[in-house]
């Protein structure tokens, strides 16, 4: 019991660096609870490998991993270049090739992905090459091409990025190859699918209902990585289940002045909407090369989780970086420091002002409960996980713990900031019967103690869907037998 439990969870991306033997399970051990199939990379077989792998290492270690599939997305790129990268001088002319059966590129011109690039653009604009590494003045339009010269240059590889600064470019959120992915993230079972550039509501659906099509049942996360998505954020994060602040292209696009308190913003409005947050892209960036955090990154990762998002993503640092658990290690000593040093306070005035349904309402009482009376945890008996989701948005101290036998809800509630989820199923005993089996399983397992104080949430019938209805004050008695409180 002394040993502080951490709140915030760790999303780790695999790649060649984690495929490397004895490292996945070292990632694991270090705290990861999420791994990330990043889809713009590998294949069809690297990904069922790694998630297989992922599971088979987390059995191992006793524990249960959640797996993530990252859809690539429309992401706009210019094509390869005949003899490798070049170098864009200030000054230079260079023009996109918006032909289907342009020739490998040069120093100045080169073809584009995205053929109707020239449809969406304008004399004038901005487009921002490479994470904004190379900017280029956009100076002349014609059909099929898009004639820029050079403002910021510099080294350009195959197949970087190219955004406009301010958004609007129109390319459809699911592409053909998402389109595929969705399929295989079907097969595979993910427990989260996170569509990238997503810019309304239609397209979390329309990724919802492929996916549901393809047999599969995975929560989907709303990347918001475009200008226009701000516009409609509150109706994205609606149809949603997750929304991850994917800070790359965003950053791109907005600017970095911008971008502090967009993501603010967006984790604010997430929570108050009942949904789970990740905040995402070079949190540690230096671990790529580098065994140590800068000031910076601490800085950063610790803001995030003192603004309250539920999980912090690693990418290249644990894909592709030399020091995959060295990074995973970092980042939960981090989110365990900044967990120290600012208690979170309730605000029960913010999210749902009408609550529709009971479950919902037993979880704010409950947290209201824990806030006022001082309790050692809060023990969730839950069938598909919804009342341990109700229970995390209100932040705070006390641990959530989350007793379900169904593997599937387990697993995604290791998304979800302050929850502990447990496998446990009641044998369909009546619900007084099963709260007292999960009291004494809680004592077993020595998360409670004799005398703890508890607040448990239960349903009229064990392993009924959306059933939570009942709120019950507990003391530990000797043995782990469970007592009802007589004065406070």
């Amino acid at each position: 019991m002394s040993e502080q439990l951490r709140r915030t969870r760790i999303i780790a991306t695999l790649g060649p660096a984690t495929d490397a033997p004895g490292m996945l399970k070292k990632v694991l051990a270090e705290g990861v609870d999420v791994v990330r199939l990043n889809f713009s990379h590998g294949n069809a077989d690297d990904h069922r490998a790694r998630a297989a792998a992922a599971r088979a290492a987390a059995a191992e270690l006793g524990r249960e991993v959640a797996v993530l599939g990252d859809l690539q997305g429309p992401k706009i790129r210019v094509e390869r270049f005949a003899d490798g990268a070049v170098h864009l001088d200030v000054g230079a002319r260079f023009t996109l090739d918006c032909r289907a059966d342009a020739p490998p590129g040069d120093a100045t011109r080169v073809g584009v992905g995205y053929l109707d690039l020239w449809r969406d653009v304008n004399p004038g604009d901005l487009l921002l090459l490479d994470d904004g590494l190379i900017v280029l003045d956009v100076i002349n339009v014609v059909p099929e091409q898009v004639q820029c010269e050079v403002r910021v240059g510099g080294r350009l590889s195959d197949r970087k990025g190219i955004n406009r600064q301010g958004g609007g470019l129109t390319v459809a959120a699911l592409s053909d190859k998402d389109r595929h992915d969705i399929q295989l993230a079907a097969e595979i079972q993910v427990d989260f699918l996170a569509v990238s550039f997503v810019k309304s509501a239609a397209d979390v659906e329309q990724a919802r209902r492929l996916l549901q099509e393809a047999g599969g049942d995975a929560a989907i996360v709303a990347k918001i990585e475009r200008t226009e998505a701000m516009a409609v954020l509150g109706e994205i994060i609606d149809a949603s289940d997750v929304v991850m602040v994917a800070r790359g292209d965003l950053g791109v696009e907005i600017g970095d002045a911008e971008l502090p308190g967009l993501q603010k913003k967006i984790i604010r409005e997430t929570l108050e909407r009942s949904r789970a947050v990740i905040t995402a892209t070079q949190m540690m960036q230096s671990m790529v090369e580098s065994p140590i955090p800068t000031r910076a990154e601490v800085l950063d990762v610790a803001n995030a989780v003192i603004d309250g998002t539920d999980a912090v993503m690693l990418s290249q640092e644990t894909a592709s970086g030399r020091h995959p658990d060295t990074a995973v290690a970092a980042m939960r000593r981090v989110c365990l420091g900044a967990e120290r040093q600012f208690e979170p306070k309730l605000d029960f005035g913010s999210g749902a002002r009408v609550l529709v349904r009971t479950d919902q309402a037993i979880a704010l009482a409950s947290m209201f409960l824990a806030d006022r009376i001082g309790v050692r945890a809060i023990v969730a008996l839950t069938e598909s996980g919804a009342t341990a989701r109700w229970l995390s948005r209100h932040r705070s101290s006390v641990p959530i713990y989350a007793l379900s036998r169904n593997d599937a809800a387990r697993r995604r509630m290791l998304l979800f900031r302050d929850v502990h989820p447990i496998d446990f199923d009641p044998h369909d005993v009546g619900p007084m019967q099963a709260a007292r089996e999960a009291i004494q399983h809680l004592f077993r397992l020595a998360h409670l103690v004799e005398d703890d104080r508890v607040i448990l949430t239960t349903g009229d019938h064990t392993g009924q869907l959306g059933g939570t209805n009942t709120l019950k004050l507990l003391r530990v008695g000797p043995a782990g037998l469970a007592e009802g409180l007589g004065d406070l």
